[in-house]
């Protein structure tokens, strides 16, 4: 986990850092920083000010760095390769997830259909909180309820309404509702199923792609595969290399200001992802068996590499035109979802 979170880091600041060493450093790292502050703002934390010996920009490397070799790192990793269960894999997650959804009218709810209800659930003749809803689509068979309510709509007809009287578990995290005897009145809307379809043309043809064809499909998943594949192994040739550069390179610990923005950076990301999962972030950190002090290492890690990068680019007098600048906003503008150049800044 530590070395993910410092390669995450790296990777998210190394393209500006790299391309912005020289006049226009100020821009792109600034730049990076419009992106950190929108995913601060969607995960719901606030903005840093942060000061000058934050940023590379402001930091005379050459104090903290001693360059050793960094010209014809020589390393091996894995070929790119797209293996034929790898190729089927994704094929059947692209199948899982067309699934063909088939409404019943004929026949009662059985084990693994997909039905519609309303429910309300009362204890003591009092409806509880929580208890209640409308228009809900439960699998019967998922283990979504507590124990007896799905198996009691198994016979239900549409239309019909009926009432499980059933028991929360001892267990049950509402303690006013642990081990508490309730009756759940259900209304049965609609009940439909829904399977994997087959693979074949008229399938491929619905996918929206350049394909017609079950062979032009294979050959479509095959090649996108090949694609990520290549960059996953350009990401862990450019890790390599950056581990061998480290090797030979001598790098004092960076200033504590630049650690700190690199732990809130770490940290924001990290608060944005764990929130597309529903969690917190110490939730998020406990899951991955993470602690605070593992990322003020990666932080720290994300930090010297990035001032070793810089060191290089200073030594190699690598810099970046005004041209050159506008194309990367343009492209990370319409990566991030801005409308124009100018929403992006």
């Amino acid at each position: 986990m530590k070395k993910f979170m410092a390669t995450a880091a790296v990777l998210a600041a190394s393209a500006v850092i790299l391309a912005g060493c020289g006049s226009k450093n100020d821009a792109a790292d600034n730049a990076q920083e419009t992106v950190t502050e929108t995913a601060a703002a969607e995960s719901g934390e606030t903005g840093t000010e942060y000061g000058e010996d934050a940023y590379v920009e402001g930091i005379n490397v050459d104090e903290y760095v001693t360059l050793g070799d960094y010209r014809g790192i020589e390393v091996s990793v894995d070929a790119p390769v797209v293996t034929d269960t790898y190729l089927e894999s994704y094929i059947d997650y692209v199948l899982q997830s067309n699934l063909v959804s088939t409404d019943i009218t004929d026949r009662p709810v059985e084990e693994g259909d997909i039905v519609n209800i309303d429910y309300e659930g009362k204890k003591d003749g009092v409806a509880f909180e929580g208890g209640t809803a409308a228009g809900t689509d439960l699998e019967i068979g998922s283990g979504r309820f507590i124990e007896g309510f799905e198996d009691g709509l198994i016979g239900a007809e549409i239309g019909e309404t009926l009432d499980l009287n059933l028991t929360f578990p001892e267990d049950y995290t509402n303690e006013e509702l642990a081990g508490a005897a309730v009756v759940f009145t259900v209304t049965v809307n609609s009940i439909r199923t829904e399977t994997v379809p087959e693979l074949t043309d008229e399938f491929v043809q619905g996918l929206g792609l350049d394909c017609d064809t079950v062979e032009e499909f294979r050959q479509y998943s095959y090649d996108q595969l090949m694609e990520d594949a290549k960059a996953d192994h350009d990401l862990n040739a450019q890790a390599a290399v950056l581990e061998k550069v480290m090797e030979n390179c001598g790098v004092q610990d960076p200033p504590e200001g630049m650690i700190t923005r690199y732990y809130d950076r770490i940290r924001t990301n990290m608060t944005s992802y764990a929130g597309r999962y529903g969690l917190d972030l110490e939730s998020f950190m406990a899951l991955n068996q993470t602690t605070d002090e593992d990322v003020k290492e990666s932080a720290g890690q994300a930090a010297r590499e990035i001032m070793v990068m810089k060191a290089i680019a200073d030594a190699e007098n690598l810099t970046v035109s005004d041209e050159e600048l506008d194309a990367e906003m343009e492209s990370n503008a319409a990566s991030y979802g801005y409308s124009n150049v100018e929403d992006y800044k």
